[in-house]
């Protein structure tokens, strides 16, 4: 599939041969948290997970989700193009650059060549712009850019089903410039792992799982906190209170208002839909502006 890369080999995704592929560089899926804009894994996490301190990200249900739809979201496209090859592909180390790793879903082969294709089942289309054109998710955009830059190829397509029951394709083309953003931040992290530099903690979910995983047990001893900290966390949890009870607040008021209506519009932008679970009572969900970079650049 690719001069520029070489197959390392074929490997069960989140397997130990798996992992161990990947131990000694960065994939796709991991470039993300490297620029800090994955929402499964943070910067904090992903270091101490490649220092072998913490263990692999355990496995959620939208990615236990994700694993048993992929092959129908697979075929899905593959029916739409019937002028492909679509095929199975598996773990890719750039021949220059051994530290770069790709992982794609699938690969497809076509009049002009070889291109990825990922495939993503997502609950909603939040993030996600018109069919057809690159408007994805940044995290998505960082790690197909990533697989186009290991392989040497030019263009990768997102196949999706959103809530399982609708496709969408998206398109995105290589960018030297952003491939290099990559390129650049990745060696820097890696750096950071053979320095021993580990990252500071930040908001993300994840670097708190990690920091619980790190500390598992509880002795019966004391602990002697500088007052920055305590006034931050102290600060922090007042805070966080505070806005929980005005949220509370505001969303009974925004269900009250909305009456038996599934959406709400405030000057002709979505503000929140009604939503209920195996038929129970219904509750409100906000919906997310859709303010987060869509390039790599706006994050160098």
């Amino acid at each position: 599939m690719s001069a520029v890369a070489e197959l390392v080999g074929t490997f069960e995704p989140g397997s130990p041969e798996w992992h161990a592929a990947r131990a000694d560089g960065l994939g796709g899926s991991e470039i993300a948290a490297v620029l800090g804009l994955s929402p499964f894994e943070s910067r904090f996490s992903l270091w101490h997970r490649k220092r072998g301190i913490a263990g692999p990200v355990e496995e959620t249900e939208q990615m236990r989700a994700g694993r048993y739809f992929e092959d129908g979201i697979a075929q899905w496209f593959a029916d739409e193009h019937p002028e492909l090859q679509v095929r199975r592909t598996g773990t890719w180390r750039n021949r220059e650059r051994p530290w770069q790793i790709a992982n794609p879903d699938r690969s497809a082969k076509g009049p002009d060549g070889y291109e990825v294709v990922e495939i993503k089942n997502v609950y909603d289309a939040t993030g996600w712009g018109e069919p057809g054109t690159d408007e994805v998710p940044v995290y998505y955009r960082a790690q197909v850019l990533w697989y186009l830059d290991v392989l040497g190829l030019s263009r990768a397509r997102l196949a999706i089903a959103v809530g399982g029951c609708k496709f969408a394709e998206y398109v995105v083309n290589y960018s030297a410039d952003e491939a290099a953003i990559l390129r650049r931040e990745a060696v820097e992290f890696l750096r950071t792992i053979t320095d021993d530099e580990r990252p500071s903690i930040d908001e993300h979910a994840e670097t708190y799982q990690v920091i619980r995983e790190m500390h598992p047990d509880i002795d019966n001893t004391r602990v002697e906190i500088s007052p920055a900290l305590a006034w931050q966390y102290r600060t922090a949890s007042e805070v966080y209170d505070a806005a929980k009870a005005e949220k509370q607040a505001a969303t009974s008021a925004l269900a009250d208002a909305m009456g038996t209506a599934r959406r709400a519009f405030c000057d002709g932008v979505q503000l929140a839909t009604r939503q209920a679970r195996n038929g129970g009572i219904p509750f409100v969900v906000a919906t997310k502006p859709k303010s987060a970079p869509t390039r790599i650049e706006a994050i160098a």
